[in-house]
């Protein structure tokens, strides 16, 4: 891309060390560092380094035993350039301002890096869901609804499930939004099929990184039976690329939760660890495998690694100890950016959020097409073009790292980072 070339921001000056780095930082040297490969303007730069919107809000809510607790959320509209505001919410005690403001930006490149229509956003409320009533959250959610609803809209911006919220939670919210302003289904994607959802939206995370495990195996001339994988989180993200994983041939060695993990070094039966954790909750106690915590998880014996948890999961300390080769990120932003310069002087490739967990997004993009045009698709058309959608990032992605000798996440930026700014130039932003 061509722009008048301007004197560089001051915030392309040498990095902080890893300490110093809120998540939202740590984002931001990522687009800085592309935006000089790029020779952005100091201009379009300026606008990226910024969020459009930050809503903060105060939530009283009304707990079971009749005290009053208030609740902190928060909506961030990162950059809609591209498209109305897309991005889901997260109930969790650190989703706070920072975190919030991190992933939105995350959410503007994910969104680029699969040509979406869309922008960047986030939600999120510091809570602890696992503590609180389906009643008690219900009532969360419609006061966090009614506080942001002025910000949300069918072509303005639409939220959708994340950490610590469910199909539920977006039934809640689109009945919260529909109260105030008429029913929208399209307000929310991820919603219960039963009120407009789609077909394969739960899987779709999961699907999207066994799918890029595929590819990249494929890449290295490797059968997946042939390729011991290891998981760290087994939720939503978790659970679902283990079972697609194991259906293409993967062989999972390893998962864990946050009670902790279990290992088998010739393979886990997964069929088997989803009965076990449908009735204990978790995987941990699992007969037949080794114990093991959430940090031995990483530092296991392994050929592909999947951080699907928490973010910040991989630093630049437990990094020396990944043994396996190739890291595929599957939650947000699970590797700093001193992790990843580790890795990449180990010469592990680490596949990239922005592109690995992308499956969500695209087809949450799906539904809301087809709340759109009230026409809903099979669950073969959706896995079908998912899968295309996929197929075609993880090219492009790799074509371009190999064409500029930069790595994965170095070149999923790039593109993203381009295509944003080109579409701030067409729109007469700067």
């Amino acid at each position: 891309m061509t722009t008048p070339t301007m004197n560089a921001p001051a915030s392309t000056a040498p990095a902080p060390t890893e300490s110093q780095l809120s998540p939202s930082e740590s984002v931001l040297q990522s687009m800085y560092e592309s935006a000089k490969r790029l020779h952005l303007s100091a201009e379009v730069v300026a606008l990226l380094r910024t969020s459009w919107r930050e809503v903060r809000a105060q939530l009283p809510v009304r707990m079971d035993d009749r005290k009053l607790r208030i609740f902190e959320g928060y909506r961030v509209q990162h950059n809609g350039a591209r498209g109305p505001y897309k991005g889901g919410v997260r109930f969790h005690p650190k989703a706070d301002l920072d975190e919030v403001r991190a992933l939105a930006m995350l959410m503007t490149y994910k969104c680029a890096l699969m040509d979406l229509p869309f922008g960047g956003a986030k939600g999120g409320v510091m809570c602890d869901p696992a503590r609180m009533s389906q009643t008690e959250l219900n009532r969360l959610t419609r006061a966090y609804t009614q506080h942001i609803g002025m910000v949300l809209g069918i072509n303005r911006d639409i939220p959708a499930p994340d950490m610590g919220t469910n199909a539920q939670t977006m039934a809640w919210m689109m009945d919260a939004y529909g109260q105030r302003y008429g029913y929208t289904p399209g307000i929310v994607t991820g919603k219960p099929v039963e009120l407009g959802g789609s077909q394969g939206r739960e899987q779709a995370t999961g699907r999207g990184v066994a799918l890029c495990m595929r590819e990249y195996a494929a890449l290295e001339k490797q059968n997946p039976a042939d390729i011991r994988v290891a998981i760290q989180g087994y939720g939503n993200v978790g659970s679902w690329t283990a079972r697609i994983a194991s259906q293409q041939g993967f062989k999972i060695i390893a998962v864990s939760d946050v009670k902790g993990g279990i290992y088998k070094a010739g393979g886990l039966d997964v069929a088997e660890v989803n009965r076990w954790f449908a009735v204990a909750g978790s995987v941990a106690g699992f007969t037949g495998a080794t114990p093991i915590t959430n940090e031995q998880l990483l530092e296991i014996d392994c050929d592909y690694l999947v951080p699907a948890a928490l973010g910040e999961a991989i630093d630049g300390t437990n990094a020396r100890e990944v043994k396996a080769r190739a890291v595929i990120e599957g939650a947000n932003h699970p590797v700093t950016l001193a992790g990843d310069e580790v890795l990449s002087r180990r010469k592990v490739t680490v596949l990239p959020d922005i592109l690995v967990n992308a499956g969500g997004v695209t087809v949450s993009y799906f539904e809301w097409t087809q709340n759109i045009q009230q026409f809903r698709w099979s669950l073969e058309r959706v896995n079908d073009e998912l899968e295309r959608r996929m197929v075609s990032g993880f090219a492009e992605l790799m074509s371009r790292a190999a064409k500029d000798g930069t790595r994965p996440r170095q070149a999923a930026f790039d593109i993203a980072v381009e295509r944003v700014g080109k579409a701030i130039l067409l729109r007469g932003f700067v």
